[in-house]
């Protein structure tokens, strides 16, 4: 058994937390098109929308890497804006045995929150990732100001 971590993140996005969540809720295809030099494209491959059981496809450039992260949607909750993405695929998976990803949005805040067990403990704290998605929900918020 590795060893089990949490990360939690929040960022003001001055257009409200809600509109941040309406991206990655109802329209999260936009976002390739909002930060194309960070997401290079998401993909539904089982279900129609992102709700939950829906299984989904992003393929980004975290820390000058081209990466892929398969995600199945277990929580979409639309009182507390939040949705909770389940990695079942992709690079994560090398370096962790399991990965969650939490977002919620509440009034002029964006949380996220990284649940994770590291195949080993010299594996390093997912930072950077918490990094890029900070800087994705700013470049979210830009685009929602403009």
């Amino acid at each position: 058994m590795g060893v089990k971590g949490k990360l939690i993140a929040s960022v003001e996005v001055k257009c409200g937390g809600h509109l941040v969540h309406d991206i990655f809720h109802t329209k999260t295809h936009h976002i390739s098109n909002i930060c194309p030099s960070k997401i290079q494209s998401f993909e539904i491959h089982e279900g129609e929308t992102v709700k939950v059981g829906s299984v989904v496809n992003w393929k980004y450039n975290d820390d000058g890497k081209d990466k892929i992260s398969k995600q199945v949607i277990e929580v979409v909750d639309p009182q507390t804006k939040t949705i909770t993405w389940k990695v079942i695929g992709g690079d994560l998976l090398e370096l962790y045995n399991s990965f969650t990803i939490i977002t919620s949005c509440d009034h002029q805040w964006t949380t996220w929150t990284f649940l994770y067990e590291k195949k080993t403990e010299d594996i390093p704290e997912p930072l950077v990732l918490l990094g890029f998605v900070l800087h994705v929900t700013k470049d979210i918020e830009g685009h929602l100001l403009k």
